[in-house]
């Protein structure tokens, strides 16, 4: 069973909701990038979501672009953050999942990409700017693998192309909370529970809300409708602010993610 699939299926079993944590990998350099995910990993998250540093993301907003910069200046690419997941997964097995867009893969070799996604022990695959009509021979790669390909739904959707897209949706769907770019909200509008609702009508598959929760309190909120939630800017943020003093960027992001954990291990809290 794929490491995605387990790992959702413990949680259903303890009746919890699920911690994705994203960061972008080499932020702000590879060796406190790989600290970073290994803090995350044994503070709680359930899924390490890896970001590929890419200089045109454009369903991100201005802290994951900055990220974005610090990591390609730091030399990160994406044979790189391959590397990068192997080393973590020798030491943990915490489900790993690349986030990632379109042109660093074509450039790489989409077949090459996701054998060596393979090998290094990546566990699900999200390509946010691949059109769903272009999915084709990209699942096709990541079934061959037994590599997770998840789809996003968002608010914007609609009731058709949501069901099409859950029903492509291996691992979990995620589903994007507000329409426009990441970035840390003070508060979510609703759109995002009608969307979960959509999918788990369609399917079996665990939906996680990602995209604008910024606090251990929103994401417990969130997580009583669905199966996780994702928090990528609010970890990215820390790293930007304590980048030089790296004992407190590990104790700050150690804390927020166990404090989060203990949030949302009940969601109905």
């Amino acid at each position: 069973m794929n490491r995605i699939a387990a790992k959702f299926q413990s949680l259903r079993e303890r009746k919890e909701k699920g911690l994705v944590i994203y960061l972008t990998a080499g932020d702000p350099d590879m060796e406190t990038s790989l600290e970073l995910f290994l803090c995350a990993a044994v503070s709680g998250a359930d899924i390490l979501e890896v970001g590929i540093p890419f200089s045109d993301p454009m369903a991100d907003g201005p802290v994951i672009q900055r990220a974005f910069g610090r990591a390609l200046g730091s030399g990160c690419s994406l044979k790189k953050t391959l590397n990068l997941v192997r080393k973590l997964r020798e030491i943990v097995d915490t489900p790993v999942v690349l986030f990632g867009y379109l042109n660093p893969i074509l450039a790489y070799g989409a077949e090459y990409f996701f054998r060596d996604c393979k090998s290094a022990g990546v566990d699900g695959i999200l390509i946010v700017d691949l059109p769903l009509e272009e999915w084709g021979n990209y699942r096709r790669y990541a079934d061959a693998h037994d590599i997770a390909w998840i789809g996003l739904v968002t608010p914007a959707s609609g009731e058709r192309r949501t069901k099409v897209i859950a029903d492509g949706t291996s691992g979990f769907v995620y589903v994007v909370s507000v329409t426009g770019i990441t970035g840390t909200r003070n508060r979510l509008p609703g759109e995002y529970k009608k969307a979960v609702r959509l999918v788990k009508k369609s399917v079996d598959t665990p939906v996680v809300v990602g995209f604008g929760i910024s606090t251990p309190e929103m994401a417990q909120s969130v997580a009583r409708v669905c199966d996780g939630v994702v928090i990528g800017s609010a970890c990215v943020k820390m790293v930007e602010k304590y980048k030089s003093n790296r004992e407190a960027l590990i104790k700050n992001i150690a804390a927020f993610v166990e404090k989060t954990k203990l949030r949302i291990r009940d969601g109905n809290l």
